[in-house]
């Protein structure tokens, strides 16, 4: 990590934040195989215990990535009864398309798809590349999120397991990805700069979140954090065993999130998200730093499949290449520019502290 973070801190030592405080979050997680092993088992036996006379007893996000076909096979194999939920944004690569298919059959797992729809999506991402923040893929994630409330509440199932987890994905600057949550900051971006009306696209309210989490108790679990996550050993397992097939990056199983990540970000806002991707890894001792400097050495996109994303995304919005030139050169902002509930959140995390420091005096 370095100062292409604005907010970052460096000690006498030369540490930083981000690192220190992934350090202190690695450690609150780490626990003894023992310990891990009971809590690990308490959770399925909850899960199944819940899940009793149901059609399933857990929902799983699957996008055709590392994290998620590993949380896909974990559960599984612990006799878990998943359903799994994709959001089709219209960005899938084939290869994604290939891995849920090939993960889903070979563990017998049903599949329910939500397809958004594309004319108020497009217009939805367009709109965050003209807010020219750093956040284009708010849109997507927070729509996951929506939807995998919403099925849970269909099917009245209480656990949502995803692949968030500390070792890969302890360190994000804030201001280089903000707003998953923030349905007052979608919604302003697109009032400023949409013009589509979003009709079908699943938001989700803190009136939603709070109806989801203490009336129907649906909780969300980072399940990988209850396992020695090791992202490499995870790769080669579903490899050998599920015949998935690796995409190149981080979230690189997306079209878009592949062009946002290898060339907006680091052309426009001199963001490159290898270094945090890449930080997680070195505080959770999965890649030296070392390696971490080399692999960053290394061309963020090949050049051939540059200009393919480069023309499909012009072409998949619409755009002329000189529109498309119009956005990348408009001034950059963050977040802060626009209307959030970043302060109310804020301030919900610090009552949150305030009251579990109660409990436990």
């Amino acid at each position: 990590m370095d100062t292409t973070d604005p907010d970052i801190v460096f000690d006498q030592h030369g540490n930083c934040n981000h690192c220190t405080n992934a350090l202190t979050k690695i450690e609150l997680y780490k626990r003894d195989f023992s310990e891990k092993n009971q809590k690990l088992d308490t959770l399925v036996e909850s899960i199944k215990s819940k899940g009793k006379g149901k059609q399933y007893d857990c929902i799983i996000g699957v996008s055709g990535g590392v994290d998620s076909t590993y949380v896909a096979y974990q559960v599984k194999k612990m006799g878990l009864r998943p359903l799994a939920v994709h959001l089709d944004n219209g960005w899938n690569s084939e290869l994604a398309v290939s891995n849920i298919e090939k993960t889903l059959k070979n563990l017998d797992i049903e599949l329910f798809t939500f397809v958004i729809d594309w004319e108020e999506f497009k217009d939805l991402q367009l709109s965050f590349l003209k807010a020219s923040t750093p956040d284009s893929e708010v849109p997507t994630d927070h729509a996951i999120i929506a939807i995998l409330y919403r099925l849970a509440a269909k099917f009245n199932i209480e656990y949502i397991l995803n692949g968030v987890n500390v070792n890969s994905e302890s360190i994000m600057p804030l201001k280089w990805g903000y707003g998953y949550f923030d349905k007052k900051y979608i919604e302003n971006v697109h009032d400023l700069f949409g013009n589509v009306k979003l009709d079908t696209y699943p938001r989700m309210s803190l009136y939603k979140l709070f109806y989801y989490k203490f009336l129907k108790k649906i909780k969300f679990i980072p399940f990988l954090n209850y396992i020695d996550y090791n992202k490499e050993e995870a790769m080669k397992l579903i490899q050998n065993d599920l015949g998935w097939v690796y995409y190149g990056g981080k979230h690189y199983e997306s079209i878009y999130t592949r062009f946002f990540q290898a060339y907006i970000l680091p052309e426009k806002f001199n963001i490159d998200k290898r270094k945090s991707h890449y930080s997680s890894l070195i505080v959770s001792g999965q890649m030296s730093r070392e390696n971490a400097l080399i692999e960053l050495a290394k061309e963020k996109y090949p050049p051939n499949l540059f200009q393919e994303d480069y023309e499909y995304v012009i072409k998949k919005f619409n755009l002329t290449e000189a529109s498309f030139k119009e956005i990348m050169h408009l001034p950059t902002k963050t977040f802060l520019d626009y209307s959030t509930n970043y302060q109310l959140f804020e301030r919900i995390k610090d009552l949150i502290k305030k009251f579990k420091l109660k409990v436990s005096l």
